[in-house]
């Protein structure tokens, strides 16, 4: 049997509701936002502000990448599951318009537009989730000294904006990379883009090199206000 869920899907996770429960607090489909003028994004759960991300930048420290000696994707666990929903099928469900999911809570219909790119999608299996800081980057930042239950929260984390559903080809295209390696092709994405990478790293007292804090500095400046 398909459910029909929305916007507050995001809820089933932090507060312990199921999806169900979710359901009955939206009565409205979650249409995917488009980037508001201030550079914030509904599907990106505690995005700063641009003024409030410059600030958060300017607390972070510039440091050469750390090596990725022992790096390994499994070094953090990630999809774990939450009342019977990985967290893979919880940002799909938030991030999509008229998502509907089976028993086990998979999408089995829905649209999705592709932040990065603008791509609309209807197959769930066309969309990757991203790690806005991928979890390559995030070890050479500090992450490489960390505790297990530490990395499996980056990695899962519902609360911040760290996750994102996009099409799997803009994925594949930013791999570990770094703003100022790679930025989403909208360039109406780059400034909560900016902003939820610094939001990020500052929650998670990540490095950055001094070429990233010079291009979040540019992007961040350049918010429409």
């Amino acid at each position: 049997m398909a459910r029909a869920i929305g916007a507050a899907a995001l809820a089933l996770a932090v507060g312990g509701c199921a999806l169900d429960e979710a359901v009955e607090e939206n009565d409205g489909a979650n249409a995917p936002s488009a980037p508001a003028e201030s550079g914030t994004d509904a599907r990106l759960p505690g995005l700063p502000t641009a003024d409030e991300a410059r600030d958060l930048l300017a607390g972070l420290t510039v440091a050469e990448p750390r090596p990725m000696t022992g790096y390994s994707r499994d070094e953090f666990p990630h999809w774990t599951t939450t009342d019977g929903c990985t967290t893979r099928q919880t940002v799909l469900a938030r991030d999509g318009a008229d998502v509907t999911v089976d028993d086990d809570c998979q999408p089995t219909s829905g649209s999705w537009v592709s932040a990065y790119d603008g791509e609309t999608f209807d197959d769930p299996g066309d969309l990757d989730i991203d790690h806005i800081v991928p979890l390559a980057n995030a070890w050479r930042s500090g992450a490489d000294s960390w505790t297990d239950d530490r990395r499996e929260e980056l990695a899962n984390d519902l609360t911040g904006p760290q996750l994102l559903a996009v099409s799997a080809a803009s994925n594949r295209s930013k791999g570990d990379q770094s703003p100022d390696e790679w930025l989403p092709p909208a360039e109406d994405f780059h400034c909560a883009y900016a902003a939820a990478w610094t939001a990020v790293k500052d929650t998670y007292e990540l490095t950055v090199t001094a070429a990233e804090r010079d291009t979040l500095t540019a992007l961040l400046d350049g918010c429409p206000t």
